[in-house]
């Protein structure tokens, strides 16, 4: 095997079955199966040490066959863990094997749902959680096969007995009131109804002593339980760790994509993407009487640096200029790189005042800062800024006109709806009233018909007129206005780069120079 299990720790032994190669993960599922299988060995030779006192509860007969075919399978999968490592890269002998292993457990699973007893805890754990455990390690395929002919199997030993056949059975009960010949026709849980009885006549006033504690270790229901606890519960809970462990892994690997798809792996900034979303929600959350602020900066001669300095030297300028973003900002600021060397911050609940400080604060840091490359050169970068802050006013005029373009939209198919429907009412009752003369059966079934779908279109219509006052309600804002804001944001940046670049313009002084491009700033099409 490629990691050797026996210096693994368990958490990383959990964590490492995801990882590794199929053949490797085979063997995995070999050493589990030569686990279980051994602890069952184990159990045959305690029950045939202590035959003179368990041999009453346990049919020796089928004992003695299951206790070879325990050493068999201990042989072989022995063997197993072992010859699957070196064929790793022979993809067609490590399938075959594959359903080798899957073949002999599940034959081994359904000798014990038939000696045990397929209503029996060991029974279910092994049926399910073998199941569970196989297509974590191998081929899901012969697994899910595997699966559905244990379930056959159980139909069969279910019925099976009323045809007059009698199934082996590990469990054997000593009574003298019951006919043991019958044993083959009871269900686990009949069984132990009857063992719970016979074992309830040992206790004195329902209460267990001394004197009595050892009568129960020695009777069959006492023996039958601890062994389906020994059978069962370890695999139960190694398989539910395994699976806590998968899930884990899991978890890890959603946070990890989730941090690749929110995170510009460069700057460890925001991505474009996820600070737009972020900028729609703070933007939707906003109060009424919140101004919301938007800068948009874009570093200078930025081409220059690549081309002078190189990529890499490129590369650490956009880094720590994030960093110096992120030293400079509070954690309310949304930072993003929105592009290249383009970077966008959105203040919420800032006014314009306090939004135009901060970023003639950035741009003075920016400026300060020393690059320092590698080769010992060292040089400065500036950013052109541009500003603009929407205004809690303006973003209500924006939501009024909103809504009352989304109030007209949903109303004119209604509208246009409404008139077809009673242009063809009209038709329906000229057609009724031509032939009302002769028909007079006709026309009173024609009326029916008629008023049955007035009252439809009545509904249909009333259906729609709650539903577009849901989407009045839901229309606060149009959904491009992120890109809006950043637009008019950018007018302002190449504004500040015609200006000699290491500017900072304001956006909202530009519209207040030209007052009447801000209804075309803000139309809604």
């Amino acid at each position: 095997m490629a990691v050797s299990i026996s210096h693994l720790g368990y958490r990383k032994l959990s964590r490492v079955i995801f990882e590794w190669q199929a053949a490797d993960r085979a063997s995995l599922l070999a050493l589990f199966i030569l686990l279980e299988v051994s602890s069952h060995w184990l159990w045959c030779l305690f029950v045939w040490w202590r035959q003179d006192i368990y041999g009453s509860y346990v049919n020796m007969d089928v004992l003695y066959p299951l206790w070879i075919g325990l050493t068999l399978m201990v042989l072989f999968f022995s063997w197993m863990v072992s010859r699957l490592s070196p064929i790793r890269k022979d993809t067609d002998s490590l399938y075959k094997w594959q359903a080798i292993i899957v073949t002999l457990y599940s034959l081994y699973i359904a000798v014990v749902i038939l000696v045990m007893g397929h209503s029996s805890l060991v029974a279910g754990v092994s049926l399910v959680g073998g199941a569970m455990l196989g297509m974590m390690l191998i081929r899901r395929r012969y697994v899910w096969k595997a699966f559905l002919g244990h379930i056959v199997l159980i139909f069969l030993v279910t019925l099976v007995p009323y045809f007059g056949l009698t199934i082996p059975n590990l469990r054997q009960m000593t009574m003298s009131s019951f006919p043991l010949d019958g044993y083959s026709y009871l269900t686990y849980s009949e069984m132990t109804s009857i063992e719970n009885a016979i074992s309830a006549s040992i206790f004195k006033n329902g209460i267990l002593s001394w004197e009595t504690f050892n009568q129960l270790r020695l009777s069959s229901a006492f023996f039958w339980r601890t062994t389906h606890i020994y059978m069962a519960l370890p695999k139960a809970i190694f398989i539910i760790y395994m699976f806590r462990t998968l899930l884990l892994i899991l978890d890890n690997s959603k946070a990890e994509i989730m941090q690749y798809a929110n995170q510009d792996e460069l700057t460890q900034l925001k991505s474009r993407r996820y600070g737009l979303t972020q900028m729609q929600q703070e933007l939707l959350a906003m109060g009424d009487k919140q101004d919301f602020s938007v800068i948009l900066l874009d570093l200078d001669w930025f081409k220059n640096i690549n081309d002078n300095y190189g990529h890499d030297v490129g590369d650490q300028v956009l880094s720590e200029v994030a960093q110096t973003l992120l030293k400079s900002l509070s954690e309310e600021s949304i930072v993003s790189r929105y592009g290249g060397e383009e970077f966008l911050i959105v203040l919420p609940d800032t006014q314009h005042d306090s939004a135009m400080t901060i970023a003639k604060q950035l741009r003075q840091d920016i400026a300060q800062h020393v690059i320092k490359s590698d080769d010992g050169t060292d040089f400065n970068i500036t950013a052109s800024i541009g500003v603009y802050t929407l205004t809690h006013e303006e973003r209500a005029r924006i939501q009024s006109e909103y809504r009352a373009l989304a109030l007209e939209e949903s109303t004119q198919p209604l509208a246009e709806t409404q008139k077809s429907r009673r242009q063809e009412a009209d038709i329906n009752k000229a057609r009724t009233d031509k032939t009302s003369i002769n028909k007079a059966s006709t026309n009173k079934a024609s009326t029916q018909k008629e008023s049955s779908q007035k009252t439809r279109a009545q509904k249909r219509i009333s259906h729609r007129r709650k539903r577009a006052a849901t989407e009045i309600l839901k229309a606060q804002l149009p959904s491009d206005i992120c890109q809006r804001l950043i637009c008019i944001a950018d007018k302002a940046l190449y504004e500040a780069k015609d200006r000699g670049r290491n500017q900072v313009v304001s956006a909202n002084a530009l519209l207040a120079a030209e007052k009447d491009k801000i209804a075309v700033l803000y139309a809604i099409s």
